[in-house]
């Protein structure tokens, strides 16, 4: 009986290490979710915009789009872990309609792009997209992942503003939200430090977020505006998922923006 037990239990153990295995081994097919198929040409989304490229300190050719605009302050969009720049053309058109030019990039592996996306290569990615830019003020935007890509540019490369939308305060704490039974920390590759991060910057600093999140707990954005240094604002929308609409280009979301690029003219 002992005996029999005992085989029980290393079987259970050997499953649970293979499956621990392979979720270490696959792990960044779970946390990026790029659509990868080319997208149309910038003009025939965005009335004005154009195809810009620009390449990475590792060598990767990346395409994205850009919309000009009247005003001085720029909106560098970081996206979040899904999708590629055609799905935030909604919110460059509602920036661009108020006269902010706007850089929709993609990271490497999306939206037609060459590479595999990582915490470093995306970290490289939104270095290329910030040089493209050269010496104008730039609000970063960086939706939910993209949270964490923003707040690792802003400590090398300082913005005038800064806006996350749906931040977490690390990969980590999202990723045990959202699978509670699995020893999520110490398996994560990528660490993603977004409330560790705002604790460095003086910047000023809008948190957006939806009240009804299920993906990115409310409480977790809230405290990545409450770790924040410098002058932080913090937006609820009420009601709002993870993939509201009004997270995207509803009337919350692009007034803070536009509130603080009124604020860095200023």
């Amino acid at each position: 009986m002992g005996t029999t037990v005992a085989r029980g239990a290393l079987v259970v153990l050997a499953v649970v290490v293979v499956l621990l295995g392979l979720l270490w081994v696959f792990q960044r097919s779970l946390i990026y979710l790029p659509d990868r198929g080319p997208v149309p040409p910038a003009g025939t989304v965005l009335a004005g915009a154009r195809d810009v490229s620009f390449t990475t300190a590792d060598g990767v050719r990346l395409g994205a789009w850009f919309v000009p605009g009247e005003q001085p302050v720029t909106v560098l969009v970081a996206g979040g872990n899904a999708g590629n720049r055609l799905h935030r053309a909604p919110l460059a058109r509602a920036l661009a309609a108020r006269g902010l030019p706007v850089l929709l990039m993609d990271y490497r592996g999306y939206g037609g792009n060459p590479g595999r996306p990582t915490e470093e290569g995306l970290h490289l990615d939104a270095v290329a997209a910030r040089r493209f830019l050269g010496d104008v003020p730039v609000i970063y935007f960086g939706e939910s992942l993209g949270g964490g890509v923003v707040t690792r540019l802003s400590a090398e490369h300082p913005p005038d503003g800064l806006v996350l939308r749906s931040p977490f305060t690390d990969l980590a704490a999202a990723g045990q939200a959202n699978y509670p039974f699995l020893p999520v920390r110490p398996l994560l590759r990528d660490r993603f430090p977004v409330a560790d991060r705002v604790a460095a910057l003086r910047v000023p600093t809008v948190v957006v977020y939806g009240a009804a999140d299920t993906i990115v707990p409310p409480e977790q954005s809230r405290a990545v505006a409450r770790a924040a240094a410098g002058q932080v604002t913090l937006v609820e929308v009420p009601g709002a998922g993870h993939n509201d609409l009004r997270l995207l280009d509803g009337p919350e979301l692009v007034a803070a923006v536009t509130d603080l690029a009124a604020r860095i003219r200023r």
